[in-house]
């Protein structure tokens, strides 16, 4: 073994629970193994003795590392059964996640896909799932089956037993261990889990068939667009003449018309969002699969480091932020307690200014609004120029400036601003003159990722890159990922601080606290998120907002709100009809005066 590890701890525990947790709720710990590296020590431990236990079988301070694969479903059950968070975590899944990040890996991410990926034997699949399906079934169970469970466990422990050794020679440690913090701050928020309005939430459910038919009636007046139930491309397109707007097509001619495409164009024509909610809401929202526990909390797992820039990447389905944005109006704090959505103000934007030193773009970002100081730096918009004052100019500026953060060509940024692509040219052409520092970054990140194989973030997660990378990609990997990078340090921060983190949200959280401590939470908030922004960018800060609601009111997202007071009257409408019709036993169109009498 690593005398590394041995100079840096007294003992390494390494361990793995089997636990029952259906949608939605915390898990409930069946049984748990650990084993001590050095000594090989093994504790085998059921559920009466684990819950009979009141603090961890093994030392957690920060002489002692304990190591997992996917540790933030360990930590769960170390939340359900009360014992502390160990102070030094190394979770072998993040770290095989970061070792092969843009490479193949045949089997998948989990355990035994990375034992295969080492030439290391494992249990098979089948027997592994049909024992997960026994712990999921939940008890009571037999003595056989207990022994099952236990042997099942002791076998991943026995895993990871082989793993590490492979695996440690290629992890940075120390950077690992700062994820493995991070998987304790996940364990946390998905202990947590977000407020929900069940009451509304189980009415939707009900009548949703009822629902989606009146959304199209509502919606499609505008549009025109449908036949029943069916989205008509011919009527889509005339409606685009009708409003001039330039739609992207497909190769084969045809107008492009995934929700990706949707959801940029309505970025650039407000007036297709309505249209693009619906077909979302129509085509993928599944309100049945939303992960709600019999706390009436959403909780699902969040999947940190799943994306190729180390975000989480929690199912749509499950995830209450997953779904169309106004559905996110069923977070409900309730009565004395309330939410604030706290979130990154222009992130993206600071990033790239703080890592590329462009000086010009520090600037724009400490001005509290890059977008309207990027026209003026270019000359496009006068000094004493304002976000009212010169709202047109802005918006085509900020579009300008996050294209190029996603490495837009300018025929696309010419669709998004729905302008000539020489306009599109000469807007690019614009960022390159008062940006170069930023644009020779951005380049030199490029070229060091093709000649090496590799691009890193400032705490080492990487990607690897191989023959058919794309270079857009890659120009946007040092913004996304090292946002990943600050938002895991200020989750970790900030619920290590005692705050409450419902959910980590892209560049957001959602906290919680009792009403009248709201504010002095938000404020500790953004501490811990200004402090994640300036360990990560050397110093430079960025700026975060926050969105308070105190129960019972419910949260909104502004891009959700029209749609959300549409499906609110739909549902009025259906409750009336409904308690009409168990009074008198009304049906729309009956002439009400002739059955009384």
């Amino acid at each position: 073994m690593s005398p590394s590890l041995h100079d840096q701890f007294d003992s390494v525990w390494l361990a793995d629970f089997e636990f029952r947790q259906p949608d939605g709720d915390r898990p409930c710990p069946i049984c748990m193994v650990s084993t001590e590296l050095f000594t090989g020590q093994t504790i085998r431990l059921w559920a009466d003795e684990l819950a009979g236990m009141r603090t961890v079988p093994f030392p957690t301070g920060p002489r002692s590392l304990f190591v997992a694969y996917y540790a933030s479903a360990e930590l769960g059950c170390f939340l359900a059964l009360g014992w502390p968070m160990p102070q030094r975590i190394l979770d072998l899944y993040v770290e095989f996640r970061n070792a092969t990040n843009g490479l193949p890996v045949p089997c998948g991410a989990g355990l035994l896909g990375a034992m295969a990926y080492y030439g290391l034997d494992a249990m098979g699949a089948a027997e592994k799932d049909a024992l997960r399906e026994l712990a999921q079934r939940g008890g009571p169970y037999t003595a056989e089956e207990r022994q099952a469970l236990l042997d099942y466990c002791e076998s991943d422990v026995r895993c990871l037993e082989r793993l590490l050794p492979r695996m440690l020679p290629d992890i940075d440690v120390p950077r690992a261990l700062m994820r493995g913090r991070y998987m304790a701050a996940v364990a946390r928020m998905e202990w947590t889990g977000t407020p929900i309005d069940t009451a509304t939430l189980a009415e939707m459910r009900d009548h949703w068939r009822q629902i989606q038919g009146r959304l199209i009636e509502h919606v499609d007046r505008d549009y025109g667009v449908y036949d029943g139930r069916t989205f008509k491309r011919d009527r889509f397109a005339q409606w685009l003449a009708c409003h001039g707007i330039c739609w992207p097509h497909l190769e084969s001619g045809e107008l492009a018309l995934d929700d990706n495409t949707f959801r940029e164009m309505s970025r650039a024509f407000p007036g297709v969002a309505p249209l693009r909610e619906l077909r979302h809401t129509l085509g993928e929202l599944r309100l049945e699969s939303l992960a709600v526990g019999v706390d009436g909390r959403n909780r699902c797992l969040l999947s940190p480091f799943r994306s190729k820039t180390g975000r989480n990447q929690p199912s749509n389905s499950k995830f209450i932020f997953g779904p169309s944005c106004w559905m996110r109006s069923l977070i409900q704090p309730s009565p004395g307690q309330a939410v604030a959505y706290v979130d990154y103000s222009q992130q993206e934007f600071g990033i790239v200014a703080a890592l590329s030193e462009d000086p010009a773009m520090m600037d724009a970002y400490a001005s509290g609004d890059p977008y309207l100081a990027f026209a003026k730096q270019a000359g496009a918009a006068p000094p004493d120029a304002t976000k009212e004052s010169h709202k047109q100019v802005r918006d085509q500026f900020k579009v300008c400036a996050l294209a190029v953060q996603y490495g837009m060509a300018e025929q696309s940024l010419a669709l998004k601003l729905g302008q000539p692509q020489a306009h599109a040219r000469q807007l690019l052409g614009l960022h390159r003159q008062t940006y170069p520092r930023f644009w020779r970054w951005s380049e030199n990140a490029v070229m060091y990722a093709m000649l090496h194989g590799r691009l890193y973030t400032t705490f080492g997660w990487q990607i690897r890159v191989g023959n058919e990378a794309n270079p857009r990609s890659l120009a946007n990997f040092p913004a996304q990922a090292n946002g990943a990078e600050m938002l895991r340090l200020a989750c970790s921060l900030a619920t290590e601080a005692g705050i409450t983190v419902c959910a980590p949200v892209h560049d957001a959280v959602l906290i919680e606290s009792p009403s009248g401590q709201i504010e002095a939470a938000v404020a500790r908030t953004r501490q811990a998120m200004a402090e994640a922004s300036r360990i990560v960018l050397n110093g430079f800060e960025i700026r975060s907002d926050a969105v308070t609601v105190c129960g019972p009111d419910r949260y909104f997202d502004e891009r959700g709100k029209r749609m959300w007071e549409t499906v609110g009257q739909i549902l009025k409408d259906i409750s009336a009809e409904t308690i009409r019709e168990t009074v008198i036993g009304f049906t729309p169109g009956l002439d009400i005066t002739a059955r009384l009498t």
